[in-house]
């Protein structure tokens, strides 16, 4: 019996992991390899030997998605599988349609086929769009934990742009291991909050491997999403951020409105910067889709340490990039922040460099933000000079790390710092603490 080809459809995180867990010891499928995009630079590697299993001692092609119908005829494939997030349901439906069109079934692989089961109980902290707020909430929750006199480890959602053997497995304690791994800007946003507090991240491309190494350290598991994915570990607490600046998105994006429907718990974020009608919105459609879901209000606290450094100054404004970008947000903290201090926003599209000037002509909604894009050297670089180029008074940073640790900016730097905060109860902080009540000490 031939076996069945296969073609997956990722973005350097979920595709890897999915063929490690469902296709790379099965003789069933041949997987002819793997498609990349939304990640710059992705799809000019080669997934190696040494990750691929005997299946496929010579490791796998990584191609641009856009080929995909020339890669479908061309290896005779039967079936395309969709691994990557935060899409729209109709974008989901277009990759469908050229799949069927190209003579090939198209598949998404659920939970079932892709969770991993620990030894240890896991918090999973998902989203239903990228930008939502789960950063603040994974560090919420591991302070309770830690609170509870137990260790726990956050492992984060894949982020492997560079050598995919030296990032097999990567664990971080601190700041020297993120130059040490060689993190672009977008890991750093996402690891260097955690250790700073205190908290171990694992992440890396097998994630089989990275388990098996964070569970024998940890009491609790933190599974701290990317986008809006799907976890890679069976939950025993599924916690799903839901936006109501993007209120109505929780139903027309993939794979977020899988999370809707499975959570435990949705937390419905930002209700002090979101209009009544589009909080009540959120909790209509998560009563309707998953009534067994606890529904808690929070909201992120934003602040600055010294307020009157940006009062009345022209400021240039650095937001989290996913967010922006494939988020598609036009804002996040620091634009919020600036307001609220009274800062004036500065346009940055007449000083970006490069790839930077790029970004604002393929996201037109960024307007004047700009995204702390660097996912390879010469994008920080050219990240840097756009700062620098700036005509502004100072530059408020409202990313998760110290850019001024990366970059060698000449203007004032100030951060701005968001937190989770609960809006009344039904709280998260009461959901966190009856789970952690039923699972015991150590």
């Amino acid at each position: 019996m031939s076996r069945k080809k296969v073609l997956i459809l990722g973005a350097a995180g979920r595709d890897f992991h999915n063929f490690d867990v469902f296709f790379k010891r099965d003789a069933a499928y041949e997987v002819v390899g793997f498609t990349a995009t939304q990640i710059p630079g992705i799809e000019e590697r080669s997934y190696p030997a040494a990750l691929s299993g005997e299946l496929y001692p010579d490791g796998l092609p990584i191609f641009a998605e856009v080929d995909m119908e020339r890669i479908v005829a061309d290896h005779g494939v039967d079936v395309v599988v969709l691994a990557y997030s935060d899409l729209a349901h109709e974008t989901v439906m277009h990759l469908a349609s050229r799949a069927v069109g190209a003579g090939a079934d198209f598949w998404m692989l659920g939970g079932a086929s892709t969770m991993l089961r620990a030894t240890k109980p896991v918090i999973a902290v998902c989203a239903v769009r990228t930008g939502c707020g789960k950063s603040q909430v994974s560090r919420h929750v591991a302070h309770l934990v830690r609170e509870r006199g137990l260790k726990t480890v956050a492992i984060r959602h894949p982020m492997p742009y560079g050598d995919l053997v030296k990032q097999r497995v990567q664990r971080f304690a601190t700041a020297d291991d993120l130059t040490h791994h060689e993190c672009t800007i977008e890991e750093r946003e996402e690891y260097e909050a955690h250790i700073n507090r205190g908290t171990v991240v694992y992440a890396g491309v097998l994630y089989s491997e990275i388990l098996e190494q964070a569970q024998a350290e940890a009491d609790v598991i933190i599974w701290d999403g990317g986008n809006n994915d799907l976890p890679f570990y069976k939950p025993d607490l599924w916690i799903v951020v839901a936006d109501p600046l993007r209120a109505g998105h929780e139903m027309t994006y993939f794979p977020g409105e899988a999370n809707f429907r499975a959570a435990d718990c949705i937390v419905v974020n930002k209700v002090n910067t979101a209009g009544a009608d589009a909080v009540a919105l959120v909790e209509a459609n998560a009563r309707a889709a998953n009534p067994g879901a606890r529904v808690v209000r929070a909201f992120s606290e934003v602040r600055v340490a010294d307020p009157t450094a940006i009062a009345g100054k022209r400021a240039l404004v650095i937001e989290d990039g996913p967010t922006l970008t494939h988020g598609e947000m036009g804002y996040g903290a620091g634009k919020v922040a600036a307001e609220k201090y009274g800062a004036v926003v500065v346009d940055p599209r007449p000083f970006a460099s490069g790839s930077i000037a790029e970004l604002f002509v393929k996201y037109p909604h960024l307007g004047d933000i700009v995204p702390a894009m660097g996912y390879y050297p010469e994008q920080v670089q050219e990240l840097e000079q756009t700062i620098n180029g700036a005509d502004c008074d100072v530059v408020m940073v409202a990313t998760p790390f110290d850019l001024g640790r990366l970059l060698a900016v000449t203007k004032p730097l100030v951060r701005v710092g968001y937190e989770h905060r609960d809006a009344g109860e039904p709280s998260l902080t009461t959901v966190l603490r009856e789970f952690l009540d039923r699972i015991g000490p150590s």
